[in-house]
């Protein structure tokens, strides 16, 4: 499940709280489409649930990203393998529900992802541990232990979507489909926070300049 989340975020540029708050409503396999519109966030010493899915950042982050042909065949091959443990596990496999919070003046302001059997507001959830349980970002935890303490690696899971910047810029793409598909409303934005170079991307600078003037 985490290999699926991370390659999700590596292949999207979504936010950690956007990948971890996707149902398989939002997931169009057939028209290879993944609709943004949520996010997904904790509160501690709750008795009912501590995760609770609210608005995006921001509104212009709501929005649809493409499918590419590698994603389409992880995620394909991730619901079909979480279609067998439902099977496997059969009636203790762990299903939730959304219930609403309003605030004092009955305003509806976020739902809180709660653990049970009813079909009433009945919501499937990605990213979910083999018997089916939710545990919201917390799934990134050990595997980033690892990361940090085995591998030496200092980096988070948020850093894939500076990652899925700086490669699509390398890779010709304009900065204005970037910031779009990383739901930023100023480019300045994409170009300040989530656009970085390498030791390589100076030399090619410099190397690039030299070529420009010893043409001329």
């Amino acid at each position: 499940m985490f290999t699926c989340a991370f390659l999700t975020a590596c292949y999207t540029g979504m936010r950690t709280g956007e990948v971890f708050a996707l149902t398989w409503e939002d997931i169009d396999l057939d028209n290879r489409i993944i609709k943004i519109n949520k996010n997904v966030y904790a509160k501690d010493n709750e008795k009912k649930g501590r995760w609770y899915l609210g608005t995006t950042k921001t509104v212009g982050s709501c929005r649809e990203v493409y499918i590419c042909d590698t994603l389409y065949l992880v995620l394909s091959n991730y619901k079909k393998l979480q279609n067998e443990y439902k099977k496997e596990y059969g009636k203790k496999y762990k299903r939730y529900s959304l219930e609403e919070v309003r605030n004092k003046y009955g305003k509806l302001v976020e739902y809180r992802v709660i653990e049970s059997n009813s079909n009433h507001n009945r919501i499937e959830m990605v990213f979910t541990r083999k018997e089916g349980t939710y545990s919201g970002t917390d799934i990134i935890r050990y595997p980033f232990k690892i990361i940090h303490h085995e591998l030496g690696i200092n980096c988070r899971f948020y850093d894939l979507r500076g990652s899925f910047a700086t490669v699509s810029l390398r890779n010709g793409c304009k900065i204005k489909h970037i910031s779009e598909v990383l739901g930023h409303k100023r480019i300045e934005t994409t170009q300040k926070y989530y656009i970085f170079s390498t030791n390589e991307d100076r030399k090619k600078v410099i190397k690039k300049h030299e070529k420009e003037i010893t043409i001329r």
